[in-house]
């Protein structure tokens, strides 16, 4: 097979792969919080056990994700190095997020059952994450092919993402639910996405073909040291890192919780509202992961980066506003949803040029270092989501109790609880969830609102700020490097 024919194939089997992948994802880290909220009843202090898991989990990340990078380089297969994690991890992940929404334990018992599995996601997520994300150094060397590679990725990511956030609440939440009631509801979409995950990356497993060169290098030594010197010796992944850190928990913290939460209190406990909220939302991103190699190549990253803030920013404002001073109804649900739709258009390009900036700090790292140690660094990517994930759901868990939001979720899954046992009926359940919200105060809505609007804001403007005056490597400076690398080999 030719050169060409080779990329082609595989800009199409690569991106196929992560699909299901993340819509396992998608369940998992951001409908898990909500999952517990409406089919169990929390103590206040239930509920920070389960938040201090969730950051013990990231926080053990940050020595899982580097190891395994680590893991994956030292791999030598007749599959290569990536595959083989790709079928272990997509395999056991599908297993553990099923069994995560399928379990029907209550109080302690539960918490502990999910600190378990929780951990236990961290694992088996990190396998295939890693090594699918360390895959696209070994795509394409040059800057276009890994923009290419990475926004196309993105876009099918981003498929699997928008169908997950389109099916999850309309079909466990409101007058849809599966199976009449949220418990079950959640099993049945666990069920079918673990059988999707491991379908989609066949697609890569089986179809991509990468440059394995890297089998005929010395095989690297496993250690902590080399991990921590990896990191530590690349200052410009050191601040890419702190900066996507940033930028991730702004993006997040709509989708992690407090977006449909808030929905639900504004406009009604109707899982549709809360899918065409969040399926238009990222809608506009579609266009920008399909042409954004074409956009790289008109507009630099920095300068990309100054237009889409103040476009953010100005829809953040829209959207406190209306959110504020409209009264409720279809048309301030509108104003809402295309606010929501423009800021992450803008969040969602600052996610691409983060993820590019990543990879370009591996021929950074061979440039100053004399080693390219793709999978540690990749490893970082992945670490640095799960973090921030962990930390919107800090913020969230904080949120919710500051604003009594708890007090509402308990009475909610309490229905459910008793829809799930046959003691009243759906319709029943419906018309007793409706009295209970028609009783929040504007003081829980509002205070969702502003912490959805104001923060974003904030950590979008600060991510910019250190991007500009702190990561040196723009087109120019990394073309250089190329070159500078390719004239010492020669």
């Amino acid at each position: 097979m030719t050169k060409d024919k080779t990329l082609k194939k595989n800009l199409w089997f690569f991106p196929l792969g992560t699909v299901g992948r993340d819509m396992l994802y998608q369940l998992f880290t951001n409908y898990i919080l909500l999952y517990v909220l409406f089919t169990r009843q929390l103590t206040p202090t239930q509920l920070m056990a389960i938040t201090v898991i969730m950051v013990l989990a990231r926080v053990f990340d940050a020595l899982n994700d580097p190891l395994m990078g680590n893991i994956i380089e030292r791999t030598r297969t007749v599959w290569g190095k990536y595959k083989p994690w790709l079928a272990i991890g997509i395999i056991t992940t599908s297993i553990v997020v099923y069994l995560a929404f399928s379990v029907r334990l209550q109080g302690w018992a539960f918490v502990v059952f999910f600190g378990v599995i929780y951990f236990l996601y961290s694992i088996t997520y990190t396998m295939h994450d890693i090594a699918y994300w360390g895959m696209v150094p070994s795509l394409g060397s040059d800057s276009h092919s890994r923009d290419q590679f990475t926004s196309r990725a993105t876009l099918f990511a981003g498929v699997g993402s928008t169908i997950a956030g389109m099916l999850i609440p309309m079909l466990t939440t409101g007058s849809m639910t599966l199976g009449g009631n949220a418990q079950a509801a959640y099993s049945y979409v666990a069920l079918l996405f673990a059988i999707l995950g491991p379908i989609f990356l066949a697609f890569t497993i089986l179809g991509v073909k990468e440059d394995r060169s890297y089998m005929n290098e010395v095989v690297p030594k496993v250690s902590f040291k080399k991990i921590i010197n990896t990191i530590l010796k690349n200052d410009q992944l050191i601040w890419v890192s702190i900066i996507f850190l940033i930028q991730q928990i702004g993006l997040n913290l709509i989708l992690g919780g407090l977006g449909s939460t808030y929905i639900y209190f504004a406009f009604g406990y109707e899982g549709g509202l809360y899918s065409l909220f969040s399926t238009i939302g990222v809608l506009a991103t579609a266009f920008l992961m399909v042409f954004y190699p074409a956009i790289s190549k008109a507009i630099k990253r920095k300068k990309l980066m100054a237009y889409m803030l103040v476009m953010s920013l100005v829809f953040y404002v829209i959207l406190l506003l209306s959110g504020i001073f409209m009264p409720n109804s279809t048309l301030k649900f509108w104003v809402i949803t295309v606010s929501y739709m423009f800021t992450n258009l803008g969040q969602y390009a600052y996610y691409l040029i983060m993820m590019i900036s990543i990879i370009n700090t591996v021929e950074y790292n061979e440039y100053k270092n004399g080693n390219r140690d793709e999978a540690i660094i990749a490893s970082l990517r992945p670490f640095l989501t799960k973090l921030s994930s962990a930390i919107v759901v800090m913020l969230t868990s904080l949120s919710y109790i500051i604003f009594g939001i708890t007090d509402v979720t308990n009475k909610i899954s309490s229905f459910e609880q008793q829809t799930n046992l046959g003691i009243i009926t759906e319709a029943e359940k419906l018309s007793s969830i409706k009295d209970v919200l028609a009783g929040i105060t504007s003081f829980q809505t509002l205070g969702l609102l502003c912490v959805m609007c104001i923060l974003p804001a904030i950590l979008m403007t600060l991510s910019y700020t250190l991007y500009k005056n702190h990561y040196k490597l723009d087109e120019d400076e990394y073309n250089r490097i190329v070159k500078e690398l390719e004239r010492r080999k020669k």
